[in-house]
């Protein structure tokens, strides 16, 4: 049986409240949009959430890792978590803050040989690995698949450096790449750069499915 109140209130109710700050008329293009996030771990689930709470209308989280203590520092999982596959922890996190979202939990490595699977149907890419092998190959293989849909990454939020570095930039057509572009994951990776530059993925998306392409 359908439920038809939530938390004492109508759904109505409660999903037209969800929704009161948002800003005016993108509620129906962002429940109408199917974001694809490759990777569920600093950047993927803290863009998830983003994406979930102002409500992006389907979501698939991809990621074939389990949540480890060393990943409480930046990535948006509870202790009770760890050992949990990443992306069905992410999906029960996420069904918590916005239950009108549908939330697909893919548990697979990304490979040239399944992109096309993946990825299909998706409005935005978001890419959210912490491998620089595996962001060039996902950026290779979506070129030539998908060379259309826009892909939304991410370089370079290691280390305790200034926020202000920070930027989002218009790479090529489809193509937007968040980050500093120069500090590596060996400084360390703590949670206030990685949310910002996660933030930056999550609003260029957000931008994206508004129709505002330019930077």
């Amino acid at each position: 049986m359908t439920p038809t109140h939530l938390q004492g209130l109508a759904l109505d109710t409660v999903y037209a409240n969800m929704k009161d700050r948002n800003v005016a008329d993108s509620t129906t293009a962002l429940a109408a949009a199917h974001v694809i996030i490759a990777g569920a771990g600093g950047l993927g689930s803290n863009v998830a959430i983003a994406l979930a709470r102002i409500g992006v209308g389907e979501l698939t989280l991809i990621d074939f890792d389990s949540v480890e203590l060393s990943n409480l520092n930046r990535q948006q999982y509870k202790l009770s978590q760890v050992g949990m596959p990443k992306v069905t922890a992410l999906k029960q996190n996420l069904q918590e803050f916005n239950p009108f979202v549908t939330v697909h939990a893919v548990i697979a490595k990304i490979t040239p040989a399944n992109v096309a699977d993946l990825f299909a149907g998706a409005t935005v890419i978001c890419e959210a690995f912490d491998d620089p092998a595996a962001k060039a190959m996902l950026l290779d293989t979506l070129s030539g698949v998908y060379p259309q849909v826009p892909l939304v990454m991410a370089t370079g939020m290691a280390g305790v450096h200034s926020a202000n570095t920070i930027v989002t930039k218009r790479v090529r057509e489809h193509l937007y790449i968040a980050g500093d572009g120069t500090s590596t994951g060996a400084e360390g990776l703590m949670a206030p750069r990685v949310m910002i530059a996660a933030g930056h993925e999550a609003n260029m998306v957000t931008r994206l499915i508004l129709g505002q392409s330019t930077i």
